[in-house]
């Protein structure tokens, strides 16, 4: 297995929308988007509006979180991958899973009755803010952003005020 070419590694709830498909994609150089996420794997419905955001130069995969994890190393050296993940638990089952992740932008987690906002787009629970810590204890830097322009905040200071 070799390292795959993983340009940068997302958590977004919407998972790919313009966003994403415009602004990241654009701006990393990526030209594939590999979704690691159970229930859209089997969702071609939600495949299909991902894929319409594309540009037609960017090439889109969608696997299980398993899947992932067994097929990521066996990319081809020309693709250029932007990983994108719905929670914090994806990427923490991702990296304990092998996948060479370095350093994640955390782009938008919703607001729900039980999280607390940490910035205009990012709230967390008890468990999202326990597996940010794990993730930060295996050397993974976290970055809050929303698009690649913004300044980018560390994930660990935000949660000192939590």
């Amino acid at each position: 297995m070799s390292t795959p070419n993983i340009l940068a590694t997302r958590i977004d709830n919407r998972l790919v929308h313009g966003q994403v498909g415009v602004t990241w994609t654009n701006t990393l150089g990526a030209n594939l988007v590999v979704v690691a996420n159970d229930e859209v794997s089997t969702d071609t419905v939600q495949q299909s509006l991902m894929e319409m955001v594309l540009p037609d130069t960017v090439q889109a995969r969608f696997f299980t979180i398993e899947k992932t994890i067994k097929i990521i190393g066996k990319a081809a050296p020309h693709q250029k991958i932007l990983l994108v993940i719905k929670t914090p638990q994806d990427a923490l089952k991702l990296v304990k899973g092998g996948v060479p992740i370095k350093e994640i932008n955390v782009g938008n987690m919703h607001f729900a009755e039980g999280k607390k906002q940490l910035s205009a787009t990012v709230s967390v629970d008890q468990d999202d803010i326990d597996t940010f810590k794990e993730l930060d204890k295996l050397g993974i830097k976290l970055d809050v952003r929303g698009i690649p322009s913004e300044r980018g905040r560390d994930m660990m200071d935000l949660l000192k005020n939590v």
